[in-house]
């Protein structure tokens, strides 16, 4: 069973920053992806960025690019570094894994079977 922790959230303004970390916990990782998504209200939820455990590939919205960069650790931990923000980035934002998502999937909420609760990111404008 793989257990995800988010962390990080809270209130700034627009143009600044922040990052977001999700800790993970589990048998392995060797073969999942680990992705960032996130849900505004009355909107669905939208992928942000992706990283597989293994090798580290990435792959980042198309709205997000060049802001926000997704990372991990040594120790089980996922981050996405959010830079120059701006008030429609406002939602709640989960930490999503999965293992065997093929490269065409990474953006679908489906394929990632395991979810934390989720960090209130909002941005003032």
């Amino acid at each position: 069973q793989v257990h995800l922790v988010e962390s990080g959230g809270g209130l700034v303004q627009t143009g600044g920053s922040l990052r977001l970390s999700c800790a993970a916990s589990g048998p392995t990782f060797d073969y999942f992806t680990f992705g960032w998504f996130r849900q505004a209200p009355g909107k669905e939820r939208e992928f942000v960025a992706s990283i597989a455990w293994t090798g580290g590939r990435t792959l980042t919205a198309d709205f997000v690019k060049g802001r926000f960069t997704i990372s991990r650790d040594n120790a089980n931990t996922v981050f996405v570094q959010m830079n120059s923000l701006k008030h429609e980035d406002t939602a709640v934002y989960y930490c999503a894994a999965g293992p065997w998502i093929v490269d065409d999937d990474r953006p679908i909420p489906k394929r990632y079977y395991y979810w934390g609760q989720g960090t209130q990111v909002t941005v003032s404008s």
